[in-house]
């Protein structure tokens, strides 16, 4: 840990557009994306619609689909797209050095 910042590993081990979990004590599950233009995001890993793993979504773009009910949701926000209505939390997440960070404070925050 660097100060605030969990760090999780080197970002060319998240698949480009793709994803990787991480558990968090006091957190649960964090998904942390990768998209094709090489931004990298993290959520809570739990769909608003009905919990499912957006982690096993299909990412497009900055947005993923649930895997249950293809709800699409904003990776920057955390927010359903379209007519949908729901919200996950985010998670403050940063690339330094190539390693992957997350903040533990927001992702506690998050949890809450």
């Amino acid at each position: 840990m660097i100060g605030d910042w969990l760090d999780i590993g080197w970002v060319n081990e998240i698949p480009v557009r793709g994803s990787r979990t991480v558990t968090v004590d006091g957190a649960g599950e964090i998904a942390v994306f990768r998209t094709g233009d090489d931004n990298v995001f993290a959520l809570r890993n739990r769909c608003p619609h009905k919990g499912g793993p957006l982690s096993q979504g299909i990412v497009h773009g900055h947005s993923v689909a649930c895997p249950l009910h293809n709800w699409n949701i904003a990776l920057a926000t955390g927010e359903a797209q379209g007519e949908d209505k729901g919200c996950t939390p985010t998670i403050p997440v940063k690339v330094d050095g190539g390693r992957v960070l997350i903040c533990r404070t927001g992702t506690l925050q998050a949890a809450a």
